[in-house]
């Protein structure tokens, strides 16, 4: 009955293969929430492959249906051992982004779990079936070496997180009280470096939008009507020539934040940034008074997305009536989310492009979020997990993407801390997605170690 067992449970869950086995019986089930046709494999999901693991050690488990009409069904399960002990809220998601299956690897398939050297292929692996996995191993593992948890625990999944979790806020609102905790605690996305834990305590916002250049209907033939009618590619492409300047530093002064910092900047300094699986970072892209660090995680930075004008697959001699721009900001903390599209709109008309039409993504946007660096839960989430690695983790103020996490720190009011168990060149959202094998049964020891701590509380921070 020591924190030593419950860590060495851990790592025999890894060692003994237990673990890709449940994750392979995760990855099998086809949870693509952006696939209509795979609709009925949300629920199915937490009946089958949550529902019989979290019963097993002692949850009461209920599924119940999104507020959003058609969107994905949300699992909330609790095992309250003492209400004087402090209470976690944990959080993950079973669905997946598109599986693009014909894009993979060969030998590879999405939705079959592949051993390969450290790594294990699958959609989901990474985000989010294969953290959340190691959580409830790592509950299970301390219940197994303590005979209890020592605290009480409330585990919410979603299954419409990759589209932008429809109805997860008003689902909260409505059962704040079933919700009720002291802190969130809970894993998704990459650590910074694969051999060191990361936390994070929020995100950064991100909101998607499409501009667009409608001038007439149809193509015209381009040595007919050349010089003669406007091409919407050409003013699509000036318009967005002007948001940022040649090396991404944006131009419009609201979407320039006023929230890094000394502290932020303090806490920022000497993280690294990049590679680690991913590819080398432009040193002469986005804001030049910053450090990379600064860049991703304390800035904001717009992207497009994606782009069309005419057939570019099939181009011909035309010059086409309509173009199209699908563009992101991702935002931090101090940013007017609802003035984020009206400073655009003022931007562009101030230059002459009234012509270019702003369209909002339906379900596009996640708020940002930040918890502080000096929170109680995060010196200790932090304390757990050096004493488990022997490493300092990296502490980040907010995940450079975006999350859900507005409805844990604004809806039901609570400290955030997340910590991650993926890294950055998982490849998630992409072909051949995978988590390291090293980091998963890290990840494990670490969750177990942290988990014991917190039963060792003999009350809330």
């Amino acid at each position: 009955m020591t924190r030593a067992s419950a860590i060495d449970n851990a790592a025999q869950y890894f060692d003994t293969g237990q673990f890709a086995t449940e994750l392979s019986e995760l990855v099998a089930h086809e949870t693509e929430s952006q696939t209509q046709e795979k609709a009925a494999e949300l629920p199915r999901y937490l009946e089958e492959a949550l529902v019989p693991r979290l019963r097993s050690i002692g949850f009461s488990c209920a599924i119940h249906p999104n507020p959003v009409p058609d969107a994905g069904p949300i699992l909330v399960a609790e095992r309250i051992e003492d209400d004087s002990s402090p209470t976690i809220l944990s959080y993950g998601h079973g669905d997946v982004t598109r599986a693009q299956t014909d894009q993979w690897r060969n030998g590879l398939h999405p939705f079959r779990l592949v051993d390969d050297g450290d790594r294990l292929f699958g959609r989901g692996t990474a985000d989010n079936k294969g953290q959340h996995l190691i959580n409830l191993a790592a509950l299970s593992s301390v219940i197994d070496a303590r005979g209890s948890l020592g605290f009480n625990i409330r585990i919410l999944v979603e299954m419409g997180e990759e589209m932008g979790s429809p109805g997860l806020s008003n689902f909260c609102a409505t059962h704040k009280e079933n919700l009720a905790a002291d802190v969130l605690i809970a894993s998704d996305g990459p650590r910074l470096q694969s051999d060191t834990p990361t936390m994070f305590m929020g995100s950064r916002g991100g909101y998607s939008f499409d501009l667009i250049v409608d001038l007439r209907d149809g193509a015209h033939h381009s040595g007919n009507w050349g010089g003669l009618l406007a091409d919407p590619a050409m003013i699509l492409a000036q318009a967005l020539s002007t948001i940022t300047d040649v090396r991404g530093q944006i131009q419009i002064p609201e979407w320039r934040p006023t929230s890094l910092t000394e502290e932020i900047r303090h806490a920022l300094r000497n993280l690294p940034v990049g590679e680690d699986g991913g590819p080398k970072i432009d040193e002469d892209w986005g804001e030049e008074s910053l450090t990379p660090a600064e860049r991703v995680f304390g800035w904001n930075s717009f992207a497009i997305l994606a782009m069309k004008s005419g057939v570019p697959e099939a181009p011909v001699n035309a010059i086409s009536g309509y173009a199209k721009a699908a563009c992101q900001l991702r935002f931090v903390v101090g940013t007017d989310q609802s003035g984020i599209l009206p400073a655009l709109r003022r931007h562009l008309d101030a230059r002459g492009f009234e012509i270019v039409n702003i369209k909002p993504h339906d379900r596009g946007f996640f708020d940002a979020t930040r918890t502080s660096p000096d929170h109680p839960w995060v010196s200790f989430v932090a304390r757990s997990l050096e004493d488990t690695s022997g490493k300092q983790p990296h502490i980040l103020p907010n995940l450079a993407g975006s999350l859900p996490n507005e409805v844990f720190s604004d809806v039901l009011g609570l400290p955030t801390v997340w910590v991650p168990h993926s890294y950055r060149g998982c490849s998630q959202h992409a072909p051949n997605e995978h988590v390291l094998k090293s980091v998963s049964r890290d990840a494990l020891r670490a969750m177990a170690g942290l988990f014991w701590d917190i039963g060792d509380l003999a009350r809330p921070l």
